[in-house]
């Protein structure tokens, strides 16, 4: 057969991820901190993007809002501009979006997340003279008519480092020590602990490793007690020396701190050389002391969790489930200011900028209220599913995967998973992120419906809590009595829920309880 050049056409087919497709599945699985941090970078290089800073159309009356009663039909409508000749700023409501659960079904109207009751362009998909996507914002449930940030009310606090420097400057004169106690001072951990070897400070700053251990010993003298030291042990002593209980015994009871581990009484009153009543005074004293000193300095603010969802009880029974406007960014693309800068462009660079600007902000819109729709539709599915537990608790848990949510819901299970990271629900039980309400399956003893892995874990908690000092239950023993319950449960798997839940096994649990420790 001959190698010669020709011309062939072939029509086949593929799934092209268009730049905008990319982007609307990643504002999916971002959590609301990432979603703002995102906004901010799109408001900031897209002209034509503007964020809203006034009331939410619909405010506080509650016009604005979707909500469906148990049986089906809705309440409420939404609203139309207020002002269509003003500033032009008509737009689509998103503040209060609600949906109603019930134990029989529960029916969310969504066609009412995406309204646009103004007279829109047909060919700039719908939106209005200026396509306004109202989001969140405003005070929410505050009662102060202005809510600034918690970490702006915070005081500034000494952190250690310059609490250790200020007492360093008084007590020590000479120069040299000065420069080794920064140098120790900057290798402390979190919790005050020396990091490195006196070694190896002495080699970096090329003097004797006694002459460090000797500023070592007066930085270990400062305030708080315990901190410069090495190890557990060292911090102890430390703390006793400064109390003036460093005694023989006390220090043989340092020394040994993997037979206190143990429970071993017997082996510490040995090496200790003290009775039961002696030693159990002296484990009192160890658990006054402080094992991280340096924790005390600790003036990070921990970042409260911000529920992306609302769920609330209804009165005639079901619940409420709505998107919380709080975590969700207000924007609007300004048509009136497009149609201006388009009539002053005169390159084609220029044009296609415009166009590009606008179309952007356009689907960035539309990205957004399908990410809304689609977390308010996974989650009110997860409440329809565990309701069982929302009502009575953890015990009554479903095993729930992925593929359940997405049948349910006619969405693809990669969907779902976005949807469900980094995302909470604020419930009457508290606030879960949606991951937690999918858990494995545990066949039932009993030929009845499946157990939830986590249901199981909790129960397991429950039977060891209670079980008396004389009565310790072993992992064969609640086989047996999870059995009973109708649990079908193999040892291995008690064991692994057990060690999982951070409880000893039933050899150390029998010491600790007789122990008297």
């Amino acid at each position: 057969m001959a190698l010669t050049p020709r011309l062939e056409l072939r029509q086949s087919q593929a799934l092209v991820m268009t730049p905008q497709l990319q982007q609307a599945i990643k504002l999916l699985q971002l959590s609301n901190m990432e979603l703002s941090a995102f906004v901010e970078e799109e408001l900031a290089k897209n002209p034509l993007l503007e964020r809203e800073e006034g009331e939410a159309t619909g405010g506080a009356d509650g016009a604005g809002d979707a909500e469906t009663s148990p049986d089906g039909g809705q309440d409420g409508s939404a609203p139309a501009g207020e002002d269509g000749g003003g500033d032009g700023l008509e737009g689509i409501d998103f503040t209060e979006t609600r949906s109603a659960a019930t134990t029989e079904d529960l029916d969310v109207d969504y066609d009412n997340v995406w309204n646009n009751d103004s007279a829109g362009d047909a060919g700039d998909g719908g939106l209005a003279d200026t396509a306004f996507a109202t989001w969140g914002g405003g005070a929410g449930g505050s009662f102060e008519p202005t809510s600034g940030d918690l970490e702006q009310t915070l005081s500034e606090e000494k952190t250690l480092r310059d609490h250790l420097i200020g007492q360093m400057n008084m007590e020590f004169h000479d120069p040299a020590e000065r420069v080794i106690g920064l140098q120790l001072i900057d290798r402390l951990d979190d919790a005050g602990y020396l990091a490195e070897s006196v070694e190896s400070v002495a080699a970096i700053l090329g003097c004797a490793p006694a002459r460090v251990e000797a500023t070592l010993g007066r930085l270990q003298r400062l305030d708080p007690s315990g901190i410069f030291a090495r190890d557990l042990a060292e911090c102890l002593a430390l703390q006793l020396r400064e109390r003036d209980r460093l005694d023989p015994a006390m220090q043989a009871l340092i020394a040994n701190l993997e037979l206190l581990a143990k429970r071993d009484l017997a082996g510490l009153m040995r090496v200790c050389g003290v009775d039961r009543e002696d030693l159990l005074d002296m484990v009192a004293e160890l658990r006054a002391l402080n094992p991280k000193p340096a924790l005390s300095f600790d003036s990070a603010v921990a970042p409260p969790i911000t529920p992306d969802i609302l769920m609330r009880p209804q009165p005639n029974g079901g619940w409420s489930v709505e998107l919380n406007a709080e975590t969700l960014p207000r924007l609007l693309v300004n048509n009136r200011y497009h149609a201006v800068v388009s009539k002053a462009v005169r390159t084609k660079e220029d044009r296609h900028y415009i166009d590009d600007c606008f179309q952007s902000a356009n689907w960035l819109v539309k990205s957004l209220h399908q990410r809304a729709t689609t977390i308010l539709k996974v989650a009110a599915e997860i409440v329809r599913q565990q309701d069982g537990f929302f009502a009575h608790g953890v015990q009554f848990l479903r095993p729930l995967v992925l593929r359940d949510i997405a049948e349910a819901i006619e969405m693809h299970e990669s969907t779902v998973s976005r949807v469900t990271s980094n995302k909470f629900i604020a419930s009457p039980r508290g606030i879960y992120e949606l991951k937690y309400f999918f858990t494995a399956s545990i066949a039932s003893s009993s030929g009845g419906q499946a157990h939830s892995a986590e249901s199981v874990r909790c129960r397991i908690r429950e039977l060891i809590e209670a079980e008396k000092p004389a009565a310790v239950l072993s992992d064969d023993t609640l086989v047996e009595m999870l059995s009973r319950e109708g649990v079908e449960v193999a040892r291995r798997t008690v064991a692994k829920y057990r060690e999982s839940l951070g409880i000893a096994s039933s050899v150390q649990r029998r010491r600790n309880k007789t122990s008297g420790l």
